[in-house]
């Protein structure tokens, strides 16, 4: 009888995950931007698990109203659309601290490790500084929108508020990069991310 193969050393498995590596009270910062990044991650948690049970909630709630009760949650498409945000702009964050962005990375792979390691750290860098770019123009948005004094038909509040996750969402995401830069500048290896391992050297990624 054989035995079933070991995912660990399947050569189709992109990502190895430990489950004390992706605990999110571990950081592979020292000192204070360990804490910042941390503090990150637990934002992130928060707002992504709050967003999506809610949703959830709201969603289920609104098919029993319509087809039990035949009235179904006025407000209940304009949550959504809050929640939607919500989780779009904290997931880029999640998504940059595991090293799950879409990359181009034509011209990278193609690079020796040292042209790499350099373009690891010009690629986070010049996108911290994007995100931060971003979340200050959409700061400024929000203070158009703000004096324009509009509400949500539904729910009757500013509209501003739905969009104050913009601008929380860039600015996390921009932390995550630069925190990705600078591990990249202290650390020998390439990193995806502060806990995200390049692939190179063992055909796959590793979150350590």
């Amino acid at each position: 009888m054989t035995s079933p193969p070991d995912p660990a050393h399947d050569g189709t498995q992109t990502t190895t995950t430990d489950a004390s590596d992706t605990l999110d009270d571990v950081s592979a910062l020292p000192g204070l931007l360990g804490t910042i990044d941390l503090a990150v991650a637990r934002i992130e948690a928060v707002l992504l698990a709050a967003g999506v049970l809610l949703m959830a909630a709201n969603t289920v709630a609104n098919v029993v109203g319509r087809y039990v009760f035949g009235s179904s949650i006025f407000f209940s498409e304009e949550l959504n659309r809050i929640l939607i945000i919500l989780i779009t702009f904290a997931g880029i964050s999640y998504a940059a601290r595991h090293g799950r962005h879409i990359r181009m990375s034509a011209i990278y792979d193609a690079l020796p490790p040292k042209g790499r390691k350099v373009m690891m750290i010009l690629i986070a860098g010049v996108t911290a500084i994007c995100m931060f770019g971003l979340a200050w123009y959409s700061f400024g948005f929000i203070r158009t929108s703000a004096g324009q004094g509009r509400l949500l038909p539904s729910l009757q509040i500013p509209v501003w508020w739905t969009l104050v996750w913009v601008p929380l969402g860039f600015t996390l995401t921009g932390i995550q990069y630069a925190l990705t830069a600078f591990k990249n500048i202290v650390e020998d290896d390439i990193y995806l991310s502060t806990n995200v391992l390049e692939g190179y050297g063992t055909d796959e990624e590793r979150e350590v």
